[in-house]
């Protein structure tokens, strides 16, 4: 994180709106559906994982990020990395004509008999190895401090504060790494922080935070 998108806990921004509306729709506009379904089907090709995906988001300038909507976040990510991975040129995308001759049509498109499946049992980050847990349930830990250009997964807020691990979440792929395209697995931990260490305020002491932070972002505290 650490860029414009990082917002979590920083002051001058309004509360997030919660709708009651147990009856609103998944999509406030078809558009939203479209880009859903061409995000899909374009990762289906195994051409990037998730957390690329995430990264061409960030990449964006904070004003960017923040003129756009969620699903216009979506779209402006999936453009640079179709682009990247040529599977589309600019002019494709500029014109909106496909260039026939191009060896992306080759590709083998995800069908809609298998869309269901693909997203309920697709798992985009294998894990080879299962290092030893450095830490467990129990301990005090701290977030580290860290100043990241790339895609990372430690939100500033907790950063520089002491929580305690509540359990493991078993071994992933560490974000920070698989942005770049190289599997590292890590031990992933939930960890609790109270709202008088992310806040400073002691008005609730039973209100906290659980964040899930990999091995690396954690140090004794």
């Amino acid at each position: 994180m650490n860029k414009g998108h990082d917002i979590g806990g920083k002051p001058g921004f309004s509360e997030i709106p919660f709708s009651h509306d147990l009856n609103e729709p998944v999509f406030q506009a078809m558009w939203e559906a479209r880009v859903f379904a061409l995000t899909t089907a374009v990762e289906y090709l195994d051409k990037w994982n998730l957390d690329q995906a995430r990264d061409a988001i960030e990449k964006q300038s904070p004003d960017q990020y923040f003129e756009h909507s969620y699903y216009e976040n979506w779209l402006f990510g999936l453009e640079k990395l179709l682009i990247k991975t040529g599977l589309v040129t600019t002019e494709e995308l500029e014109t909106g004509v496909a260039d026939v001759k191009s060896d992306s049509r080759k590709a083998a498109p995800l069908r809609v008999e298998q869309v269901e499946s693909y997203i309920h049992h697709h798992y985009p980050n294998p894990i080879g190895t299962r290092p030893v847990a450095r830490f467990k349930a129990g301990d005090s830990v701290t977030a580290m401090n860290i100043t990241s250009r790339g895609h990372t997964r430690l939100p500033g807020y907790v950063q520089g504060k002491r929580g305690v691990i509540r359990h493991q979440q078993g071994v992933h792929a560490l974000p920070d790494q698989n942005a770049l395209g190289i599997i590292f697995s890590e031990h992933l931990y939930n960890v609790c922080f109270s709202a008088n260490e992310i806040c400073g305020s002691r008005e609730d002491p039973k209100f906290s935070v659980n964040v899930d932070l990999w091995e690396s972002y954690l140090k004794p505290a």
